[in-house]
C-alpha cells in the first residue's frame, strides 16, 4: 500500500524540521533559544481568556458555518475602523489563518492552475497549494532590495494561461518587509490587465516600524471584484492556538463560493470565536504597547546582526522576521549543528534555514529566518551565541 503522491508532495516544514534536533540538545541539558518559529511570548489577553471562562451556553452547538455573526460584525467594525468599508457579509470566520488561505486558493483556482507568489514566502503556502491541487509559481525577490518586488514586466514573465491568481503578504513573514502603495496599485493593475485573483494575507497588519504603513487590497477600490483578504488573531492577540481567522471579500460570488467550503468542514470554533470579539473590543488597550515591543527587539536583532561578520540583512519593515544572508556554505546544515555540536555556556540557538522559504531551487541556501518573539536579553544573548557559532562552524570547515 502507498500513500497519496498529495502527501508526498508536501513539503517539510523547514520550521519544525529541526525539532527532533532541538528536542535532544534539551535532553542533554542545554538551553535553546527558539528562532525558529513565530511564536510570540508576550501574554495573551486576560479578556480572551475572562470570555472564554464566561462562556454559558448549556451546549455546545454546532455555529454557522460562516461564523458567528457577532464575530462576523466584530471583524466588520474593526476593519471599518480603518475605513475598509466592509460589511458582515463580506466577513468569513475560518478555522484559523491557514483555513482561510486554503479556501482563498481553492476559489480562485482549478486542480493544476497555478498562483503566483513572490519568494521567499511563508513556506506553509506550498502545503496548502498542494492540498488545493494548484502549483506555486514563484516570483524572486532579493535581500539586496529589502525584499520588495521587481518591476511589473518581471511580474508579466511569470503569467501563464494557467495562472488564475497573485498571493501577497504584506507585512510579509518570512522578511519583514511592507509593500508600498504603489507596489500594490502595480500587482492590482497586472492582475485587472490578466484577469487574475488577488489574495493578500495581512495578519500582521499591525505591526508595522519606523511610521510606515500598511496598505491593505481593501483600500484600493479597483481591487474590490478580485480580492480577497486573509487575516488571523495568532499574532495580533498572541493567541495561536485559539486557530480562529477570517477572509474577506467584497465579491458575492467569492463568498457563496467559500460558504460550500465551510459547509463541508461544518463550523469555525464557537468558544475561541467568543475569545476574538473581546480581543477586538480592548485591543486598543494593548497593541500600541505590543507593536513597541516588536519594533526595540527588532531593533536588538538588527543592531547586534550589523556586528556579526559577514552577515548581510536589511533592515525589517514590519512583522517580527528577518531574513538573513549568512557567511555559510549551507544554512539547513549549519542549523542542525547549532543544535547537535555548538553551545555556549550550555546553551544554543534554533533558527529556520530559509531554501524553504523559497519555490525556486537553489535559493536561500545560506540564509535563514529569524524570529524575534524572545524578550531583548535573550534576543541578544542568541545573536551573540548565533555569532560565536558561525565563527566556529567556518573554523572547523576550513580545516
Amino acid at each position: 500500500m502507498k500513500i497519496s503522491k498529495r502527501v508526498n508532495l508536501m513539503q517539510e516544514s523547514p520550521i519544525r524540521k529541526l525539532l527532533s534536533y532541538s528536542d535532544d540538545a534539551k535532553s542533554r541539558g542545554l538551553k535553546v533559544y527558539h528562532l525558529n518559529i513565530g511564536q510570540p511570548d508576550i501574554p495573551t489577553p486576560t479578556f480572551i481568556y475572562d470570555a472564554i471562562k464566561n462562556y454559558s451556553e448549556h451546549v455546545l452547538a454546532y455555529g454557522p458555518s460562516q461564523g458567528l455573526k457577532v464575530a462576523r460584525d466584530t471583524v466588520a467594525e474593526y476593519l471599518n475602523s480603518m475605513k475598509y468599508n466592509v460589511d458582515h457579509k463580506d466577513v468569513f470566520i475560518t478555522t484559523g489563518g491557514s483555513e482561510a488561505i486554503v479556501f482563498a486558493m481553492m476559489v480562485a483556482a482549478d486542480y493544476g492552475d497555478e498562483i503566483i507568489i513572490p519568494e521567499p514566502f511563508y513556506t506553509n503556502y506550498n502545503g496548502f497549494a498542494t492540498m488545493a491541487g494548484v502549483k506555486v509559481v514563484p516570483l524572486t525577490t532579493k535581500v539586496e532590495d529589502g525584499f520588495h518586488l521587481p518591476e511589473e514586466r518581471e511580474l508579466e514573465k511569470v503569467i501563464t494561461s494557467k495562472t488564475k491568481a497573485i498571493l501577497i503578504c504584506s507585512p510579509n513573514n518570512p522578511t519583514g518587509t511592507i509593500f508600498t502603495r504603489k507596489e500594490m496599485e502595480m500587482v492590482v493593475r497586472v492582475a485587472k490587465k490578466h484577469n487574475l485573483y488577488i489574495l493578500s494575507d495581512e495578519v500582521y497588519r499591525e505591526f508595522v516600524f519606523d511610521g510606515k504603513k500598511h496598505t491593505s487590497i481593501l483600500e484600493i477600490e479597483e481591487a474590490r471584484d478580485i480580492s480577497i483578504m486573509m487575516d488571523s488573531i495568532s499574532k495580533r492577540f498572541s493567541a495561536c492556538g485559539a486557530r480562529i481567522g477570517y477572509l474577506v471579500s467584497k465579491n458575492p460570488e467569492i463568498m457563496k463560493g467559500v460558504l460550500k467550503l465551510g459547509q463541508a468542514r461544518l463550523c469555525p470554533p464557537t468558544i475561541e470565536q467568543i475569545g476574538m470579539i473581546e480581543g477586538y473590543k480592548h485591543m486598543k488597550s494593548f497593541m500600541d504597547e505590543m507593536i513597541k515591543e516588536y519594533q526595540d527587539r527588532r531593533d536588538v536583532v538588527y543592531e547586534n546582526l550589523k556586528k556579526v561578520k559577514g552577515v548581510f540583512t536589511r533592515k525589517p519593515e514590519g512583522a517580527f522576521y528577518v531574513v538573513v544572508k549568512l557567511p555559510v556554505d549551507n544554512a539547513d546544515e549549519f542549523a542542525k549543528w547549532m543544535l547537535t555540536d555548538f553551545s555556549v555556556d550550555g546553551k544554543t540557538v534554533m533558527v529556520a534555514p530559509a531554501n524553504g522559504f523559497y519555490a525556486t531551487e537553489e535559493m536561500g541556501k545560506n540564509e535563514v529566518r529569524i524570529a524575534y518573539v524572545l524578550n531583548r536579553n535573550d534576543l541578544k544573548d542568541a545573536i551573540e551565541i548565533l555569532s560565536k557559532g558561525i565563527e566556529e562552524y567556518n573554523r572547523r570547515n576550513s580545516g
